[in-house]
């Protein structure tokens, strides 16, 4: 029963959320509002978030024995893939303060007694599960192109991928294959883990749904996910520490983008 409840929801019948098509105007309501409640609840988005410049600082700190520098780029690249994951505490306070409840940072824990709970974390083991397949992809691509020895330095690295044919071979199939995984997660989880914080409609609901958004508003969508990597990026500039700013946002921005999509 456990498991059915975990994939189908609570209710005896699934629970099919409509979805309304969206446009660029809401995006940008979505990013205004999720700074609105950044700028509303700053220290709990930064204490929340605070793990990603750490783990940013961590993978940075893993390289120095070479052995793992080629995965640098996948490891900060993919690490984004369950982002999501992170942030539903996130949601859970943006939620609680469009309700007009307290929106205490402990409230974000609220999320560990949800009844949604169980299919919020196998969701999360779907994330990490095509983390880990991009990784492994990345490692694959790398050894099939420079062998299995690791660089000797940062210099070779950096001029064998950036100056031989090897290296742009790198770069162009490793992003091809990194923009599917990409994809992948955006079009399962862009609406799915708010929805899962709202409602307790199971996992096959919540993905089919988030799904379905993409479908109904594909060209919005993939803007959203332009906005996404490229705030990213300009995130982990310098050494991550940008992410304690453009996560937090993005999370609460997230949330308004759901509420914007998903019919209630």
């Amino acid at each position: 029963m456990a498991q059915i409840h975990v994939i189908g929801g609570a209710g005896e019948r699934l629970e099919i959320p409509a979805i309304r098509k969206i446009g660029i105007g809401d995006l940008a309501d979505a990013l205004a509002k999720g700074w609105d409640d950044f700028s509303a609840m700053p220290s709990h988005a930064i204490f929340l978030c605070l793990i990603y410049p750490l783990v940013g600082l961590f993978l940075i700190g893993l390289t120095f024995g070479y052995s793992v520098l080629p995965l640098l780029f996948p490891l900060a690249a993919g690490f984004a893939l369950i982002g999501p994951v992170a942030a539903v505490g996130l949601y859970e306070l943006s939620r609680r303060r469009e309700s007009g409840l307290d929106s205490h940072w402990t409230h974000a824990f609220d999320v560990l007694r949800s009844p949604s709970f169980p299919a919020i974390a196998a969701l999360g083991l779907l994330l990490m599960g095509i983390f880990i397949a991009w990784l492994g992809s990345a490692q694959a691509i790398y050894q099939s192109l420079f062998g299995y020895l690791p660089p000797e330095s940062y210099s070779q690295f950096i001029r064998e991928v950036f100056t031989t044919p090897a290296g742009r071979s790198l770069i162009l199939w490793g992003n091809l294959i990194g923009f599917g995984f990409a994809v992948w997660a955006l079009v399962i989880s862009v609406v799915s883990f708010p929805l899962l914080v709202d409602r307790d409609v199971g996992a096959a609901v919540a993905i089919s749904t988030s799904v379905r958004a993409v479908m109904a508003n594909p060209f919005t969508m993939a803007v959203w996910g332009l906005i996404v990597a490229t705030l990213l990026v300009v995130g982990s500039l310098p050494a991550f520490m940008g992410l304690a700013v453009v996560m937090p946002v993005l999370g609460h921005a997230t949330w308004h983008l759901y509420r914007k999509v998903v019919a209630h």
